[in-house]
């Protein structure tokens, strides 16, 4: 039996419910955390959980559903990408769809059949993931809408080591590997990365440039790494960070010299790691990026003196 990767979480007042759900969906899906009180789940839900199987009624005697419609509400407040399904003993065709029609993705009669509630978790973890990935795309493309990738200038240059330089780039081009661009201020380094980037396999996705320079220490991982709504003051929605903009394409960071002691960690982790973490998650992204760097400074002094790490 294969396991899925999705990420569930019940919420019922019935510890009966709660532990049939369990063993039910944890042969099923990697994660699977029940919770019988519907006041946590402001606090649970920080973007760890993909479905949420929700029953309709808490109160005791209550058979309208009201609970579940307000925090069906709340829920998609908090995220609103997230999938939400409900479960009541009292359902009909008028409820189920109010419940459609609030935001809900599908409804489910207690007690259900196990057959039927696999197959509806699992069509709204599809649902889910289609959802990231538009919302990756959608905001991949404000990312890249809002800032110049700069000219397509070419290389002029006949000379001997120019042609050396040439033949590095030809070598370097067809690789994954990272890459390192050592040079004076105007001596072109972008347009060598520009060069290795059309060159490469991934030449139809995009070229990404930042200049570390110009990334303040206080935004560094929000720009590099993305942020969720609400990780700090001026967060006002989810936002993707440049790694994840420039994924299956070239990710060029300028004045790699430039960046601070403290946050060279950092950075180090995402690139030994190939994942990203956003600024109010804990949870990981996975990221395809082909990196190149350029500084005109000198990485071995600046290591001797304590300002870099090796």
């Amino acid at each position: 039996m294969t396991t899925k990767t999705g990420r569930i979480l019940v919420v019922d007042d019935d510890a009966g419910v709660l532990t049939a759900a369990k063993l039910l969906l944890k042969r099923h899906f990697s994660v699977v955390q029940t919770e019988s009180d519907p006041g946590r789940i402001p606090a649970l839900l920080d973007g760890s959980f993909d479905v949420v199987l929700l029953d309709m009624n808490f109160a005791i005697g209550a058979d309208n559903g009201a609970d579940g419609f307000r925090w069906l509400e709340r829920i998609l407040q908090i995220d609103p990408g997230i999938v939400v399904i409900l479960m009541t003993a009292y359902g009909d065709v008028a409820l189920a769809v109010r419940a459609i029609k609030s935001g809900a993705t599908d409804f489910v009669l207690k007690p259900w059949q196990n057959e039927k509630l696999l197959a509806t978790v699992t069509a709204g973890l599809q649902l889910r993931e289609s959802r990231a990935e538009v919302s990756r795309l959608q905001q991949r493309n404000r990312e890249l809408g809002a800032r110049p990738l700069g000219g397509t200038g070419r290389i002029i240059g006949a000379s001997a080591p120019m042609q050396h330089v040439y033949d590095l780039v030809r070598r370097a081009a067809p690789t994954e590997a990272n890459v390192l661009i050592l040079g004076e201020n105007g001596t072109g380094k972008e347009l060598i990365a520009r060069s290795i980037h059309e060159q490469s396999a991934r030449s139809r996705e995009v070229f990404l440039p930042v200049d570390l320079g110009a990334v303040s220490e206080s935004l560094f991982e929000s720009e590099l790494f993305g942020h969720r709504k609400g990780a700090f003051t001026d967060a006002r929605e989810d936002r993707a960070g440049r790694f994840q903009a420039a994924s299956g394409g070239t990710l060029f960071l300028d004045e790699l010299g430039n960046l601070p002691l403290h946050l060279q960690p950092k950075l180090l982790r995402a690139l030994e790691q190939r994942t990203v973490t956003a600024l109010g998650s804990d949870r990981p992204v996975p990221v395809d990026v082909r990196l190149i760097c350029a500084t005109n400074v000198s990485l071995e002094e600046m290591v001797r003196n304590g300002k870099r790490i090796s």
